[in-house]
């Protein structure tokens, strides 16, 4: 169970951001926390070395989901602000 709460509080994180107001550049400079990138590195070492659970593969497949989405968002920011 320690696992949902680890990607709730990447979700938290992500969600505060978005709640207090964004820029384009906040988007572009936002990073996750120590914490949380470290809890991804581990996700990601667990599967290259095949020490996966399936808990920590759903918890992975959704830090890569929230990465996708953040990194789109970055992409779209990149276009506003070249817009300008």
């Amino acid at each position: 169970m320690t696992t949902s709460i680890n990607t709730t509080k990447v979700y938290d994180e992500i969600i505060d951001f978005i709640a207090a107001g964004t820029t384009p550049q906040s988007v572009i400079d936002f990073k996750l926390s120590h914490a949380a990138q470290e809890r991804l590195e581990d996700l990601v070492y667990a599967h290259q070395t095949g020490e996966l659970t399936p808990e920590e593969k759903k918890e992975l497949d959704r830090f890569l989901t929230l990465e996708h989405i953040m990194r789109l968002a970055k992409a779209r920011a990149h276009k506003y602000i070249t817009a300008e």
